[in-house]
């Protein structure tokens, strides 16, 4: 019998035989879904003696530091799976031989949508027209479209994919880099000559130590004037101080959904600069989040049970390259 541990009820999920679930859903926030605390006891964690026995982990969704610390206190832990894309708040607490996978898949959707959103939204002016609101003005006038601009795909992953295809549908060219240059792919050293000629940049790609501050004040430098920069990565790939300057002289606009400190605390230049647009970081908090993830674990206890290995490996036994 295997022992597992996983945020969210048994009963959502074919349990296969030979293994033994436990639930623990995290702490309670703001951002835990309805359906993920599937009952008050949910949020207790299990005593140290069923602690002792787990031997898979699945991560609440989140940062929270209360789940990853917990790996501290599971012995016998041989594999931990996150439930984000990223995975670098992990990294300090996985010990030499353990598995490590994220959740590559669960946040296309969801993430990909996002980014179309900021991207229309900053293009159309709907910052403006809230802002407008509460005094009744009206701002009518031309706005620009996606129609015809060039949008740029920094990170072309799985997400970076999903992006592109929701993009498609609005009559834009759409360029693409990544770490590894590919057939229509170009590489991070084509960026200098892309940054030229692009309309709008989306950055989603994973915050390593060779992403950590990429977007800097050249980078930013070589974008077009009124061009877009929107983030669904993470935020410390931006320099935030480069950032607010170029947006606060209003030559390029930015659409985060990540910042550099998060959460941006109250008073922060980006919440009141006219050419920025902030959310949250919600990009995976949709209704497309839950039924992804429970097939992504739904399929990995079943390669668990089966003596296969896991997928999305990213560290550890199993993991490639």
């Amino acid at each position: 019998m295997v022992d597992v541990l996983i945020p969210f009820s048994a009963d959502s999920l074919a349990v296969p035989t030979g293994l033994d679930v436990h639930v623990w859903a995290g702490e309670p926030t703001a951002s835990s879904g309805p359906d993920m605390l599937t009952s008050a006891d949910t949020t207790d964690i299990p005593p140290q003696d069923v602690l002792d026995r787990v031997e898979y982990y699945v991560l609440p969704y989140g940062f929270s530091p209360a789940a990853v610390e917990l790996l501290d206190r599971l012995p016998k832990l041989r594999a931990v799976q996150t439930l984000t894309a990223g995975y670098e708040h992990v990294l300090p607490y996985v010990r030499d031989g353990l598995t490590l996978c994220n959740a590559r898949g669960v946040h296309d959707a969801s993430t990909a949508e996002l980014a179309v959103t900021l991207t229309l939204a900053t293009l159309r002016g709907i910052p403006a027209f809230v802002r407008a609101a509460p005094t009744g003005e009206w701002l009518q006038g031309w706005y620009e479209s996606l129609a015809d601009r060039t949008v740029l795909i920094v990170g072309y992953g799985a997400i970076g994919r999903a992006v592109e295809t929701r993009l498609q549908p609005f009559e834009c060219d759409v360029l693409k880099v990544a770490r590894t240059a590919r057939e229509g792919v170009a590489g991070f050293d084509a960026l200098p000559e892309l940054l030229g000629r692009a309309d709008v940049v989306i950055l989603i790609l994973p915050l390593t130590d060779e992403t950590r501050g990429m977007v800097d004040a050249d980078f930013l430098g070589r974008m077009r004037d009124g061009a877009v920069l929107v983030n669904v990565a993470r935020g410390p790939i931006v320099d935030t101080d480069a950032l607010v300057a170029e947006v606060g002289s209003g030559r390029i606009r930015a659409a985060m959904d990540v910042t550099d400190p998060e959460p941006l605390p109250p008073g922060h230049p980006l919440w009141t600069l006219p050419g920025a647009l902030i959310s949250p970081h919600v990009g995976g908090l949709s209704s497309a989040f839950l039924p992804r993830a429970r097939r992504l674990v739904q399929s990995q206890l079943t390669r668990l049970a089966a003596g296969e290995p896991l997928a999305n490996v990213v560290l550890g036994p199993g993991a490639s390259g």
